[in-house]
């Protein structure tokens, strides 16, 4: 997810370079939804890892 992110984010940086705001804001955007959602995804992650391992010990 992060991968795309930063796919987004770098084709947002070029088109905002030549020109094209429309196509840069709308690409910065949709990198920065991927971006907070791979970071709720990976708190969500952590939660369940430090869950399992108490319910282990």
């Amino acid at each position: 997810m992060l991968k795309w992110a930063l796919f987004f984010l770098v084709i947002s940086l070029i088109s905002g370079f030549l020109g094209f705001s429309g196509v840069s804001a709308a690409t910065a955007g949709i990198a920065r939804i991927l971006f907070y959602l791979a970071i709720i995804i990976f708190l969500v992650f952590l939660i369940l890892a430090f869950m399992a391992g108490s319910a282990v010990v």
